[in-house]
């Protein structure tokens, strides 16, 4: 599709038709963190797999205590203690009680617990001068997970939290999406790779940092490259890197002047573009398509255009890569602090900003848009006029990116 006549939700509908999930591969707990998991996982023991008690206290018939108050404590003769892990069982007697501490098993019979700061205890005795119910402070069996059972459904994301709960379950290693190792390519013949030394005229390669980081903020490996304003050259990277790696971005070169040849170069290996330009700004010379089935993104060279495009279109295809189904930054809602719009309707206009947090609704700051990196760098956010409008009025409660 030539020329600027897909709109974004036309561009990224297309960018996600043509990219499934990679395989799987089985990674440890720690490891599956943010993680998508590839198939159900079900429990592989109880947890506990043991009644257990919830506090440090005393094991009881929960009857003998129906009359227990302050004023007339019940006497109990204590049989022994019990610790978590300890194997051994102690069965209650009639007018007797068990010490149990935090995660120890429930002695046979014992149908209670109750909490130390309601007993006073004199020697192998007991006083406990409070009634308690059947179950009280009792963890039972299975009570987290319990066996055979599914604690998490394919295509989920596995949280800290989630992970100390599978561990729980028995399991120690979990099927998850692979996350692709993304080809990132600068072209230009003024890069210069960070930490050589410039020459008149050059700069340093920033754009690719900047793309590896929030590829690696996403758990996804990156290989960085610089090449020069060579057909030959950017054939022979393209290639090359397409054959290594799960997905591309190149950076620079996007537009049609006399070097921008990235595109040519891509056709001359025969990808299947879908895209290139599309109705956003800044970033509308970003493209994609297909080479040999692996996704590949063209991101303008310009700071903010290269960002937004990644952000909009390359993020949320490297995302569904991964397997995800929340696709691209998290939204939240944000009272805007001034006016924004520029008239142009027929676009989806984007602006870098940051976000206030003043008890309520955080307020979104609007930046001016600039052309170079410094102007985004403090930015934690990104807002949007949506196509179809031409302002968005001071006061307004809008849809943001969170950036950080």
């Amino acid at each position: 599709m030539k020329g600027m006549s897909l709109g974004l939700k036309e561009a990224l509908r297309l960018t996600l038709e043509c990219i499934k999930p990679l395989p799987d591969e089985n990674v440890t707990l720690v490891d599956s963190v943010d993680r998508i998991v590839a198939s159900d996982l079900h429990a592989l023991v109880d947890s506990p797999s043991v009644d257990a008690s919830r506090k440090d206290g005393y094991a009881v018939l929960s009857h003998e205590l129906a009359d227990a108050t302050a004023e007339s404590p019940v006497r109990l003769r204590l049989l022994g203690s019990i610790a978590a892990g300890d194997e051994r069982d102690i069965r209650i007697q009639p007018g007797t009680a068990i010490r149990v501490l935090t995660g120890a098993r429930i002695p046979t019979g014992a149908d209670a617990v109750v909490a130390e700061e309601f007993v006073e205890r004199k020697g192998n005795h007991l006083l406990i001068e409070t009634a308690i119910e059947p179950g009280k402070n009792i963890l039972p069996a299975g009570e987290d997970v319990t066996a055979r059972k599914c604690i998490l459904r394919s295509g989920q994301k596995i949280s800290p939290v989630m992970a100390g709960l599978l561990a729980a379950a028995g399991h120690s290693m979990v099927p998850v999406i692979r996350n692709p190792v993304v080809g990132i390519i600068g072209t230009g013949d003024e890069l210069v790779e960070p930490g050589n030394s410039l020459a008149e005229g050059q700069l340093y390669a920033s754009n690719i940092i900047t793309l590896a980081g929030w590829c690696n903020k996403y758990k996804m490996k990156s290989r960085m490259t610089i090449v020069k304003d060579d057909h030959e050259a950017i054939f022979n990277t393209l290639k090359m890197l397409s054959d290594e790696t799960d997905a591309v971005i190149t950076s620079g070169g996007a537009w049609t002047g006399d070097y921008d040849m990235v595109a040519r170069v891509l056709e001359g290996l025969g990808w299947r573009e879908a895209f290139h330009r599309i109705r956003i700004g800044p970033g509308k010379a970003v493209g994609f398509g297909m080479l040999e089935k692996k996704p590949v993104f063209i991101l303008p060279g310009g700071p903010p255009s290269n960002l937004m495009g990644f952000l909009q279109i390359a993020l949320p295809g490297l995302l569904a890569l991964s397997g995800h189904t929340n696709l691209g930054l998290p939204v939240v809602s944000a009272r805007l602090a001034s006016e924004l719009g520029e008239g142009k309707s027929d676009w989806t206009d984007f602006f870098f900003g940051t976000l206030e947090l003043d008890g309520g609704l955080p307020t979104f700051h609007p930046m001016k848009k600039r052309s170079r990196l410094s102007s985004i760098a403090r930015a934690t956010a990104v807002a949007s006029i949506p196509e179809g409008q031409d302002c968005l009025s001071e006061g307004s409660v809008i849809h943001v990116q969170l950036l950080k």
